[in-house]
């Protein structure tokens, strides 16, 4: 299985957060833009802040490690991916089963009344046009399913993802820096099921000493594998 986070869609011209040339690195201030007490406070802020990032992520094509997921998927290789990002560029390259632990975009709904659901088009459409996604009930700007700081992770999503690690023979880490938890702890239920680690990331990580293979290349890394997966007649 693979576990993936921001640095994956930056081969996707899409900015993480921590790496060089990420969003902290440029000044803005993250963790205030996806705060849940600074969206229900204002959420303009969010909308103005995130707007370029969040709600233009449909434009993007997905990299060649969502590709090449998805073929080892398609092959019956890979079993699942749990991503960290909310990019939804695993199902775009075709990715079946994708486990989102910090929730999605695709859904737009009103914390205040139930029912209300408005897609991650309509929602874009409006962004694009300078204003808000509201609920039609009670006139609310509504909030993205993703999960924000001093929110939990959605709970299916965390069982899910905490069952497919238990299983896991080999958990791909890729892109991830391992810092947010807390989905920065799945690699550990791996690791103590008796599962290894491979990690893939051009930052050092926590598990950097527990990785049975590490590698800082995504790029070149999964271009050989590409290639490998070009040459095969099948399944591997």
């Amino acid at each position: 299985m693979a576990l993936t986070g921001a640095g994956i869609s930056t081969l996707s011209n899409i900015p993480d957060f921590r790496g060089k040339n990420g969003l902290y690195t440029a000044g803005l201030p993250m963790e205030k833009v996806f705060d849940i007490d600074e969206f229900e406070g204002d959420p303009a802020y969010f909308y103005t802040n995130a707007g370029s990032m969040v709600y233009t992520v449909h434009e993007k094509e997905p990299s060649i490690v969502h590709t090449c997921l998805a073929e080892l998927e398609r092959w019956g290789t890979l079993k699942a991916v749990i991503t960290q990002n909310i990019d939804m560029l695993h199902q775009k390259a075709g990715s079946q089963r994708v486990i989102e632990v910090h929730g999605s975009p695709r859904m737009h709904y009103c914390l205040r009344c139930a029912g209300v659901r408005v897609s991650y088009a309509e929602a874009a459409a409006l962004v694009k046009d300078g204003d808000m996604p509201r609920c039609p009930k009670c006139g609310r700007t509504l909030k993205p399913a993703i999960t924000f700081y001093g929110e939990s992770l959605p709970l299916e999503a965390r069982r899910e993802a905490e069952g497919e690690a238990q299983d896991a023979d080999v958990m791909l880490i890729l892109g991830s820096c391992l810092t947010v938890m807390p989905a920065a702890a799945i690699p550990r239920t791996t690791l103590q099921r008796g599962g290894r680690l491979v990690i893939v990331n051009d930052m050092r990580t926590p598990l950097d000493d527990d990785a049975a293979m590490r590698f800082w290349d995504l790029e070149e890394v999964f271009k050989g594998l590409g290639k490998l997966l070009d040459s095969l007649p099948g399944p591997l």
